[in-house]
């Protein structure tokens, strides 16, 4: 293809996903108000915890504050159902300029990120309570607690955006393994920084009473990290041996 087709083909592309994220953005604006009061839920349990003697809620600070929130929300939902489309349409313009090697690294890191990326929002949002509470625990006593809901949808998104990131990290390391950055024996090596960052942000994200919810976050971390070096120790013991295989005997002396 020339690169005049190759950008029609990528404006055609591009347009059919933007009509599926408007779809999905559509079917995603009728369902923002019960994601609303399920995200406000932790400010419930805030002041709930506070008593009535402080005031704890959710308010909106200029006249487009709902509208511009819902609109933010339907996005972000929107982008998740309209995910089959707008991932087909890129790896439609992608997959013919790649090999099949490329192609089945492919599929299986896109097969085992998307997964990781679900487990962790899934995990954010146990941990979401907690976060909140504990912030709220630093405001002095007898003072109130106003959350701007447009600023506090940011934190939550935002918040969700890098426990799922955190869970496919182990992928990324395993990418840079098969890319020949890193080596699998380098990244072992690094156990120990990455059981204290596991341990210590399992002990910031849940309850202090809580010790198995922090010791099972952080097992869950750990084990996807050494996973990611073992697969990459398998992956540099394969391409040893592709190696050798390739290299010529050495002549008899």
């Amino acid at each position: 293809m020339s690169l005049g087709e190759h950008l029609v083909e990528l404006r055609k592309r591009l347009m059919i996903a933007a009509i599926g994220l408007v779809v999905g953005m559509v079917i995603a604006f009728i369902v923002t108000e019960p994601v609303i009061r399920l995200i406000t839920i932790p400010i419930i349990d805030v002041a709930a915890l506070r008593g009535d003697t402080v005031d704890v809620q959710v308010m909106f600070t200029t006249v487009t504050s709902p509208f511009d929130l819902r609109i933010r929300i339907a996005l972000a939902i929107g982008l998740l159902l309209s995910a089959p489309v707008w991932l087909w349409q890129v790896w439609a313009f992608i997959m013919p300029g790649l090999t099949r090697k490329e192609i089945g690294y492919t599929v299986g890191f896109v097969g085992a990120a998307v997964p990781l990326f679900f487990a962790g929002t899934v995990v954010g949002w146990f941990v979401l309570p907690h976060i909140v509470e504990i912030m709220a625990t630093f405001a002095p006593d007898q003072t109130a607690l106003y959350y701007d809901a447009v600023t506090y949808y940011d934190f939550v998104f935002k918040f969700f955006l890098v426990i799922g990131i955190a869970f496919v990290l182990p992928v990324f390391l395993v990418a840079l393994n098969v890319a020949g950055v890193i080596s699998g024996r380098d990244i072992l090596k690094g156990w120990r920084i990455a059981v204290l960052v596991a341990t210590i942000f399992a002990a910031v994200a849940t309850p202090a009473a809580d010790a198995v919810s922090m010791l099972l976050l952080a097992g869950i971390l750990v084990v996807l990290f050494f996973a990611a070096a073992g697969v990459s120790m398998l992956f540099d013991r394969r391409r040893r041996r592709r190696e050798s295989a390739i290299l010529p005997p050495e002549p008899a002396s």
